[in-house]
């Protein structure tokens, strides 16, 4: 059987759990944690990470650090993870969709201005598979109407964007170490602050303390913490920093051993040149990609299921992509139609994501696509 995905292991892993055992804190902000935050913000040329325990909490606090109030809208794809459009509904917020771009299956820049009314208060921009969204002309957009930009990078760590690290472009950025992620800590999560703002910064670091601030009480400032602010449960463990710090420690080797995978793929797809395909991933258009997702979409829905379905009866596991948010249960119960995105509607059924992860070997990797041949072949 060869998986979809398998999280990298490597043994120091282990060790660096029982140091922490050994260390005897096993709770939220020992030393691994304070490593991760320092290799993650020279890592991403940022000086304000603050580690969670996932990106869905990442994104919660960043929708309270911005005061979004009761049915402020937020514009963000329908092409998407269900955690982008919690965040603002838990905060009250009033959940707007719009498109993706046919090319890399990120937040379409064209369609968000005609989105924006007198009650948007930000843009949630998704890197899908870890591939840019168009910054640039999204910042533009945000400086124009006076929004803030929150980047979901939970599928972009490690990708650029012009040279700049993605989630440190917009007001703040997302990210995940879910066991699904090139680097993980089973379930983990990081927000980077990225303007100088030190009330907000000593806030979002109230809100992951439960809203004490109990940061302060351990930097001797003062005699006892209390309770200030509205604040949850958002610190990791040591023992997942632990975790995280080894897979951050081999992330070139992760990052190269993707790539390669990733490329492998690549060039099997430009020789089949099927008119059964319309497409398929080639990495990030605008700098250094991750080589989170390899997808193919396919022309006829059905093609795409005979496609998967061949792949598991040799033993491969590739998967179909979420139904876009705005065809769910919760996005029609919210107002939206079918029909109101018909790109969306189609490409899920017809999207498949191959196993990619950085422990596959040669062996499983020319199996992987001997077999997509040979279905390929049998196709057309």
């Amino acid at each position: 059987m060869i998986p979809f995905n398998k999280p990298y292991y490597c043994d120091k892993g282990i060790h660096y759990i029982k140091e922490v055992l050994d260390r005897g804190k096993v709770g939220a902000d020992g030393y691994f944690t304070k490593k991760c935050k320092n290799f993650l913000e020279k890592r991403l040329r940022t000086n304000n990470i603050l580690l969670t325990t996932s990106c869905t909490h990442a994104l919660e606090m960043a929708f309270r650090l911005i005061n979004l109030e009761k049915n402020q809208e937020v514009i963000m794809p329908s092409y998407t993870f269900p955690s982008t459009s919690n965040c603002v509904l838990m905060n009250n917020g009033k959940v707007v969709f719009t498109e993706i771009n046919h090319n890399d299956l990120c937040i379409d820049a064209d369609k968000i201005e005609e989105k924006i009314t007198d009650k948007t208060k930000a843009i949630i921009v998704v890197h899908y598979g870890g591939n840019a969204c168009d910054m640039d002309k999204i910042m533009s957009i945000a400086n124009r109407y006076d929004l803030y930009v929150i980047e979901d990078a939970a599928q972009g760590l490690f990708s650029t964007y012009k040279g700049k690290e993605l989630g440190t472009i917009g007001h703040f950025g997302c990210y995940s170490f879910h066991e699904t992620k090139n680097i993980s800590s089973g379930e983990g999560g990081a927000i980077s602050i990225n303007f100088d703002d030190d009330d907000l910064i000593k806030r979002a670091e109230y809100m992951r303390q439960k809203g004490t601030n109990r940061i302060d009480f351990e930097l001797g400032q003062v005699e006892f913490y209390q309770w200030v602010d509205i604040g949850s449960s958002y610190c990791p463990s040591e023992i997942l920093m632990a975790y995280l710090y080894s897979q951050l420690e081999n992330s070139y080797d992760i990052h190269v051993r993707r790539l390669e995978i990733f490329n492998g793929y690549v060039n099997l797809f430009e020789s089949l040149k099927s008119k059964k395909i319309i497409n398929y991933a080639i990495g990030n258009q605008y700098g250094a990609f991750n080589a989170h997702i390899f997808y193919v979409i396919f022309e006829q829905e059905k093609d795409a299921l005979v496609f998967a379905n061949r792949l598991k009866d040799e033993g491969i596991i590739a998967y179909t992509h979420l139904i876009p948010l705005h065809l769910s249960r919760m996005g029609l119960q919210m107002g939206y139609r079918e029909d109101d995105f018909p790109f969306e509607k189609q490409l899920y059924k017809r999207l498949i994501r191959l196993p990619l992860y950085a422990d596959m070997t040669d062996i499983e990797l020319c199996r992987v696509q001997e077999v997509i041949q040979e279905i390929i072949e049998k196709l057309n």
